[in-house]
């Protein structure tokens, strides 16, 4: 039996331009959801708080760093948070405090319990609550990006699906 998307609990990965990190959390957060075999009951997506790039392909760097993990990107293409998002996604897991902000700023009321940082589903979120922005710096922040986003998406998959049959 499908769940229709309204059934499915639905997480939203958001930077600021949605080319690097995060379509990087979008597809690792994938691969570890499709390795749990829970693909059918979470829906994921990204988007960015800003328009820089709709419509583009993530970051090549951001590609090439994930594919040498083996997570493609190749598919995902940025797009712009919308106010329906605010609804439709119970999880808006921004990588910084300032895009967290900027959602907090567009987020209607009701819903600002949803917003929060990827990290802090992350062993680490003692020493590091956010996902350094790689585009201006070298290959090491795309890694760097990689290890930090690995290992939230470990702790925040252990975190839904905690909830998953408590519903």
């Amino acid at each position: 039996m499908g769940h229709s998307e309204a059934e499915k609990i639905s997480v939203l990965f958001v930077c600021m331009g949605n080319i690097c990190r995060s379509p990087t959390a979008d597809a690792v957060f994938r691969h570890h959801v499709r390795s749990a075999r829970l693909e059918h009951l979470i829906h994921i997506d990204s988007a960015g708080t800003h328009a820089y790039h709709i419509g583009e392909p993530p970051d090549r760097r951001s590609q090439q760093a994930a594919l040498k993990r083996g997570y493609n990107l190749q598919s995902l293409r940025a797009r712009r948070v919308v106010e329906e998002d605010f609804s439709h996604f119970q999880y808006v897991l921004a990588m910084d405090h300032y895009n967290l902000e900027e959602l907090r700023q567009n987020c209607p009321s009701q819903y600002t319990d949803r917003l929060g940082l990827l990290l802090q589903y992350s062993d680490q979120w003692k020493t590091q609550q956010e996902v350094p922005d790689p585009y201006y710096g070298g290959n090491y922040g795309f890694e760097r990006v990689l290890d930090l986003v690995e290992n939230a998406s470990q702790g925040l998959l252990r975190h839904i699906s905690e909830n998953i049959y408590t519903r």
